[in-house]
């Protein structure tokens, strides 16, 4: 049976892949990933080369890799460097809907033709009062998040509804995962 590798530093990924129920390991893609470019092509062209980083090293391997990107206006909210950027992007997204677009790619085995996609949920925002806004700020559940929230934590507090697949907002889009690779839910 192919390897399953999953070309990630996610937690969230791990987690959600998990529930599937599949077996594989997880391998550090360690590339820098782009942050400018039209929003679809970016979060794919990063699923491809982190999917791609690792299946050089393991031909023999199914590799999956996903990014994530919150855009509000065209605009890209990326991982916040700090929390004065953390608290503009959710003053931002406050009381607004934004779209959570995830890419995913799956590379190899070797003689296996590239698949991959994008998904995009809509994520709608309550209006942000300074008391909920700090809380969240302190929590530090900002750090390292698209956006600045996690939506599977106290971030779900900051959301009113999602249109869409709730796993691409939490980071591996479960949907496209079946569309793009069927095969995988036939393995014991």
């Amino acid at each position: 049976m192919t390897p399953i590798l999953l070309a990630s530093k996610s937690p969230q990924r791990r987690a959600l892949l998990s529930t599937l129920g599949l077996e594989f390991d997880v391998v550090d893609p360690a590339i820098d990933e782009a942050t400018d470019g039209e929003p679809r092509d970016l979060v794919v062209g990063n699923a491809i080369r982190k999917a791609e980083a690792v299946g050089a090293d393991h031909p023999d391997a199914m590799v999956m890799a996903g990014d994530t990107e919150v855009v509000i206006g065209g605009a890209v909210l990326g991982q916040p460097a700090d929390e004065f950027e953390a608290r503009a992007s959710l003053e931002l997204l406050s009381g607004t809907e934004h779209h959570v677009l995830g890419g995913l790619a799956l590379v190899g085995p070797a003689d296996a033709e590239p698949r991959s996609g994008v998904d995009v949920s809509t994520v709608a925002f309550r209006q942000l009062d300074d008391l909920l806004l700090n809380a969240y700020l302190a929590s530090g559940e900002w750090r390292g998040r698209a956006g600045s929230y996690a939506i599977q934590g106290l971030g779900s507090a900051l959301v009113d509804t999602v249109r869409g697949d709730l796993s691409n907002v939490i980071g591996l889009p479960i949907g496209l995962l079946l569309r793009l690779a069927p095969e995988l839910f036939g393995r014991k």
